[in-house]
């Protein structure tokens, strides 16, 4: 599980720049962006915040997000 203090400071790479780019954990399995909806994955506990990695999952709805998420290869 991804500690709370990482998840305090963590923001969507996207986002940070000309906003907040607050997060929320959803299901344990993924980093979802308040302001743009871009989801990142986490694996093995590590938060995968590559600006790919979002907007490979961006149109995909919350609910249908893959659990666990998929590997990066």
């Amino acid at each position: 599980m991804v500690s709370q203090e990482l998840l305090e400071i963590l923001r969507c790479p996207v986002c940070v720049q000309d906003k907040e780019g607050l997060l929320d954990l959803v299901r344990d399995a993924w980093l979802v962006c308040r302001d743009c909806g871009r989801k990142y994955p986490i694996n093995d506990d590590i938060p995968i915040m590559l600006i790919d990695e979002g907007d490979k999952w961006i149109q995909t709805p919350v609910e249908d997000l893959p659990i666990p998420p998929p590997e990066i290869k």
